[in-house]
């Protein structure tokens, strides 16, 4: 096995079952990295298309394995603090150290909601409060580690600039994934004296089930106008994972060792437009 990047380090991510999650846990763990991953595996009330299954985070520890890199996985929310904790401290007994943490896990809705106000507050919940809850669970280990670290929020595009819509579920989205931009910028403040480097991620529209789903190719049939707006200035219409995974990869190691506190566009250009 060839040397990487991140050779003895440990990486917790969230939203691991599939999609980003799945592609930052492959892509750390080719690096070098063991993985503890998370994911809920169920569905939600609020989206418009299937949720992770434990079939799917099955899958994560099966291609994280044959890189020959351990990997613990566990079925959690990360709404339920207690649950992200003791995923948290099975993983320090497991492995010994906590390095790098991308908090990934996340969810929306495209289409309108009957019941909008449960919307909105489940998207909120899970891709704020569940962000929060990952990242204070795991500031011990990293601070007591004493070698520093790497955090990293998935945010998006939409958290950079949010398209007009009165639909609940973007509403949400766009205003979670805006917050995450001001814990980032506290906790790399915070954080900094300890060389714990924290930034977020802005993807554009990524190749995962949270866009490939039937809801989304509805909207796509039907002309969608709000859907007519999310166009990428290059000529790609969505991002691989994979791509996204490493541009993180390469972010949590050392060559980043410089870089906090910053919102990283990684859009195709869609906020050129």
């Amino acid at each position: 096995m060839t040397a990487g990047t991140l050779d003895g380090k440990v990486a917790f991510v969230t939203g691991a079952a599939r999609g980003m999650g799945r592609a930052h846990a492959v892509r750390l763990a080719g690096e070098g990295a063991d993985v503890i991953a998370l994911d809920v595996c169920a569905e939600f009330d609020s989206t418009d298309y299937h949720g992770a299954t434990a079939d799917d985070l099955a899958t994560t520890v099966e291609l994280v394995e044959r890189l020959g890199r351990r990997i613990l996985a566990r079925q959690a929310d990360v709404r339920d603090v207690d649950a992200v904790d003791s995923v948290v401290a099975d993983g320090l007994a497991e492995f010994g150290r906590l390095d790098v943490v991308i908090a990934n896990a996340g969810i929306i809705r495209v289409t309108d909601a009957d019941d909008r106000r449960s919307t909105f507050r489940e998207i909120v919940d899970v891709n704020l409060v569940g962000v929060w809850n990952t990242v204070d669970a795991c500031i011990p280990a990293l601070v007591d580690g004493g070698r520093g670290g790497s955090i990293v929020l998935t945010s998006s595009t939409q958290g950079i600039k949010a398209s007009g819509t009165d639909r609940p579920g973007l509403q949400a989205y766009a205003a979670s994934k805006r917050a995450l931009v001001a814990l980032m910028q506290g906790w790399a403040m915070q954080l900094a004296p300890h060389s714990i480097r924290v930034n977020t991620i802005h993807p554009s529209g990524v190749a995962t089930d949270m866009i490939l789903n039937e809801a989304t190719m509805a909207l796509a049939a039907a002309n969608d106008p709000w859907l007519g707006t999310q166009q990428n200035a290059l000529p790609i219409a969505l991002v691989a994972p994979e791509e996204i995974a490493a541009a993180v990869a390469w972010l949590v190691s050392d060559s980043g060792r410089f870089i906090t506190g910053t919102s990283w566009p990684l859009d195709a250009g869609f906020t050129l437009r």
